[in-house]
């Protein structure tokens, strides 16, 4: 009904009589499409103890250096691993000892430990148990999480879109038709995205995981949804 702007200066002029509009209906509707994720991320590094920072910096360092390559060798590229942490921390060792006055002896400092963590872009999912296991094996003690996602969800989004589209038309329609009038031009459409995926899980190393079985991983399914906000003028038919 959008032409009818171009005619109203005309219609007063002349006396025509114009369609009415009943006013406009606004209705929201959901597309989800689900698939199977082809990528994951896994943030891994090593925690080391030494009684200087010196020491446990070396220790870490070494270990650090050992992970990697051993990413790399499992086929990871250099540009999927990415430095995500790393900190220097005292150890502290808190004592129930108090002074003359009464007061709680202050914590003394009993070694150093060096934290370092990378963020690892893990391409073939067949191999993820595998690189896992390996990346425990050579001194990785922490496993902070592994999540899921797709690495190119354009398209699963434009079938979202499609059905969000189709669940709000259809919805319109209807609410028209049980109001007596009839769709007309889409006044706006505005959307939101929504992204669900499983959850990252935190996996501690353990001794027996250096075995050399590769660690189970169930990928599942993520979904994809957009929702969708349609405004349609409606028509109720009277001239």
């Amino acid at each position: 009904m959008r032409h009818l702007a171009a005619l109203i200066p005309f219609a007063l002029l002349t006396g025509l009589t114009l369609p009415a509009l009943a006013g406009t209906i606004t209705i929201e509707g959901r597309g989800e499409v689900a698939a199977a994720p082809d990528m994951a991320m896994i943030n891994s590094g090593v925690t080391s103890q030494g009684a200087t920072a010196r020491e446990a910096l070396d220790a870490n360092t070494a270990a650090m250096a050992e992970l990697i390559a051993t990413l790399k060798e499992a086929g990871i590229e250099a540009r999927d691993i990415q430095t995500s942490g790393f900190s220097v921390n005292p150890n502290y060792v808190y004592s129930e000892q108090r002074d003359a006055n009464g007061y709680t002896l202050p914590p003394k400092i009993n070694g150093y430990q060096v934290s370092n963590t990378v963020t690892v872009k893990v391409r073939q999912l067949d191999a993820l148990g595998t690189i896992l296991d390996k990346s425990v094996t050579v001194g990785a003690n922490t496993v902070n999480g592994v999540s899921f996602s797709v690495a190119d969800p354009g398209e699963l989004y434009n079938q979202a879109r499609k059905a969000a589209f189709a669940d709000a038309s259809a919805k319109a329609a209807l609410y028209a038709e049980a109001a007596g009038g009839t769709l007309d031009d889409i006044v706006s459409i505005s959307e939101t995205q929504g992204f669900n995926e499983p959850q990252p899980y935190p996996m501690y190393a353990r001794a027996e995981m250096a075995a050399g079985s590769p660690v189970p991983v169930e990928a599942g399914e993520l979904s994809f949804a957009i929702n969708v906000k349609v405004q349609w003028d409606l028509d109720d038919g009277t001239k």
